[in-house]
């Protein structure tokens, strides 16, 4: 849907939103720009951890680290909070807004065209010496048994959860889709670029996985806790405790911050597009000042992680899928036919399979969208009054 969206018009979300659907829809595109700046905001502040965590591999190893803060928890409070972490969500804002003031091709493309095969080089190569390690066995059983029965039980918050991660890591409902998919030519096979980008995403996600559960389990470290603590604590843990954990930490931080920062360069494009196509300022200023007001939407992020939950809960179990939703509801009930027309350049003729797609919109995607957004108020709702509100009532 934002391939079709995105190549179609030409536009960034909000003029492609405008082109494809009339006026009332630009607020939809809106909604795609917001997300994106949201996102961006404490993702940045996130890479910076994985940032330091790295440089702390050259100043000492991993087990020397823990020796000094007397816990992994201890380290990742430290190091994740204050000047440091403020300088650090600086130092990569900077480096994303050079990037993309560079434009598609001298910035974006060459950049991702060194990070992406970087990137899985190092997981390769990471993946195979996990696999040496004594208790790997143990670590892929873990990884590779789902228990369906807690899916089953538990599905309301593993629906939201999944739906988010699925968004997320495709970079759907933050416009980046179809941000990238107007500058495609009319030659393109969408279906096989949109086949390619899942492959590979989930290939890397899985070959992670490879790499994460041996080093714990070799390690003896509980893979169990969800969020931050599975990167920075737990993974620390294990670096501290197996051979040549100094090295392989390195490289493992190292390898995570590139992908953090190809994934920045995306959102950032975002609305960058959006202030050279709509505001018409240039692509320096365009990328400077959306750079500038993002990084200052992160700073807070920077003094307590609490302001990260708050983002990310909003962004990631919100605007994402209402993004997706009414994105759905353009395509599949307004103007579906526009859609399958752009689907079928750099195709053919789809026959009935093109409406297939559209029904496919129509009904389960709608609704699978309906009830995931339904869930994820009900979770944000939870936090505010939760955690948030707790912190709130011990620091105000």
């Amino acid at each position: 849907m934002e391939f079709v969206i995105g190549r179609k018009t030409e536009r960034n979300p909000v003029g492609a939103l405008l082109k494809y659907g009339g006026n009332a829809w630009k607020y939809v595109g809106g909604v795609f720009i917001i997300t994106g700046f949201v996102i961006l905001s404490y993702y940045s502040v996130i890479a910076g951890w994985f940032v330091r965590y790295f440089l702390e591999g050259f100043r000492d190893s991993y087990g020397g680290h823990l020796e000094a803060y007397g816990e992994a928890g201890a380290m990742f409070g430290d190091l994740t909070a204050g000047l440091d972490a403020f300088l650090l969500h600086t130092v990569f804002m900077i480096a994303t807004v050079g990037i993309v003031a560079l434009g598609v091709r001298r910035g974006i493309e060459l950049a991702v065209k060194v990070m992406v095969p970087a990137l899985i080089v190092l997981l390769i190569g990471l993946s195979v010496w996990a696999f040496t390690l004594p208790d790997a066995g143990a670590g892929y059983e873990y990884y590779l048994s789902p228990d369906f029965g807690v899916i089953a039980d538990e599905w309301t918050d593993i629906l939201p959860a999944a739906a988010g991660q699925a968004f997320f890591t495709l970079s759907l409902g933050m416009g980046v889709m179809i941000t990238y998919a107007s500058y495609l030519g009319e030659d393109r096979n969408l279906a096989k670029d949109g086949a390619t980008i899942i492959g590979f995403d989930t290939g890397i996600a899985f070959l992670t996985g490879l790499l994460v559960f041996p080093v714990l389990f070799s390690a003896g470290v509980d893979p169990a806790d969800p969020g931050p603590s599975v990167i920075f604590i737990s993974m620390t843990e294990a670096f501290a405790d197996v051979t040549g954990g100094r090295l392989l930490g390195i490289v493992f931080f190292g390898t995570v911050a590139i992908a953090a920062l190809s994934s920045a360069i995306s959102l950032l494009e975002v609305v960058t597009s959006y202030a050279i196509d709509e505001i018409g300022i240039d692509r320096w200023k365009a990328a400077v000042g959306m750079g500038g007001a993002i990084y200052l939407l992160g700073v807070p992020a920077t003094w307590d992680i609490i302001f990260i939950d708050l983002l990310d809960y909003f962004a990631d179990s919100i605007l994402l899928v209402l993004g997706a939703l009414l994105l759905a509801i353009l395509v599949g009930w307004v103007a579906p036919q526009v859609a399958v027309d752009e689907l079928e350049k750099g195709i053919g003729d789809l026959g009935g399979l093109g409406q297939a797609w559209i029904w496919a919109i129509r009904v389960p995607i709608i609704i699978v969208l309906i009830v995931s957004l339904y869930l994820g108020l009900v979770e944000y709702a939870e936090f505010l009054s939760g955690d948030f509100a707790d912190w709130l009532d011990a620091n105000l």
